[in-house]
């Protein structure tokens, strides 16, 4: 079970044998939704509100979840407990379920629900330390008006693309702006800039993931003193702010280093320092240990 775990069915198994039906609608229209949560010394990371983003997702598509958070709960300890290693990644997935093809929901006879424990490197050792190279991306933010930004649907074609544009350009991740031209997000993180002191994020009305460890760092930020804002961004704050980091559970905190070829005035910068820091603090206080 090196690579992975994974609970399907009422059982754990080892990823490589993990099946679902080609018929399952998460698979033939990313009809579906999902959660990604780390664990650090065999415990879960603000699992509470994961569990609570899943079901708000779930319920603006009228998915049912018909498994309590107790049961989701401890189906995570069980999933935890098997995986090799203190340390790791969990995927949550709640999918329509089975049903004919044909987009029609009403057809599907059960939601289905996985979940994988394995690891998760978004970016090397080097790239934490030295900072991320980032692209502002052609292609556009999808608008809420199309799909809200606030569900963690398991359709990711629009930032699948983004991040194509990213590796082509030999960049490590990719800036989605909205329609109108603003900072949305990077392809699967929140995103941060420092600009005289202040930290500013785009707010979720510009297409921005309402993400748990971006919540998590305007509090800690607070907390520390820092001037923290939502405000709308626009390429012009990324490429004349003194510093600028990305956020989220599959990033925790990367520090940037350029954005479309305009290096940082600091990578990583005293605020990056600061709520690093503190993230591993709170990492420590909840689970009792830290990523290695």
């Amino acid at each position: 079970m090196k690579e992975g775990v994974c609970w399907l069915h009422g059982e754990i198994l080892p990823l490589e044998q993990a099946r679902i039906p080609v018929l399952d609608h998460g698979l033939l229209y990313g009809d579906g939704v999902f959660e990604g949560i780390r664990f650090y010394a065999g415990v879960p990371f603000l699992l509470n509100e994961h569990l609570r983003r899943l079901r708000d997702s779930a319920r603006a598509i009228a998915l049912e979840i018909p498994w309590e958070d107790q049961e989701l709960s401890g189906i995570t300890a069980a999933v935890v407990e098997a995986f090799e290693g203190d340390d790791g990644y969990l995927r949550m997935i709640v999918t329509r379920g089975e049903g004919p093809l044909g987009i029609d929901p009403a057809q599907c006879r059960a939601p289905r629900l996985i979940v994988i424990a394995s690891r998760l490197e978004m970016v090397n050792h080097a790239a934490r330390t030295e900072g991320v190279r980032l692209i502002t991306a052609a292609i556009r933010r999808l608008p809420p008006d199309g799909l809200d930004p606030r569900i963690k649907s398991l359709n990711y074609l629009n930032h699948i693309l983004a991040r194509i544009e990213a590796n082509r350009a030999g960049a490590d991740e990719a800036v989605l702006l909205n329609a109108q031209g603003r900072v949305a997000e990077g392809t699967a993180d929140n995103l941060f800039v420092v600009r005289d002191g202040r930290l500013l994020t785009p707010p979720v009305i510009d297409g921005t993931l309402p993400g748990i460890t971006r919540a998590l760092v305007i509090r800690l930020a607070g907390e520390a003193g820092i001037d923290v804002r939502e405000r709308s961004l626009a390429p012009y704050d990324l490429h004349t702010a003194d510093e600028c980091f990305l956020t989220g559970t599959g990033a925790e905190l990367i520090p940037v280093r350029e954005i479309d070829g305009r290096a940082m005035k600091a990578c990583p910068g005293p605020v990056f320092r600061c709520c690093s820091e503190a993230f591993r603090q709170e990492i420590r206080r909840h689970c009792g240990g830290e990523r290695r």
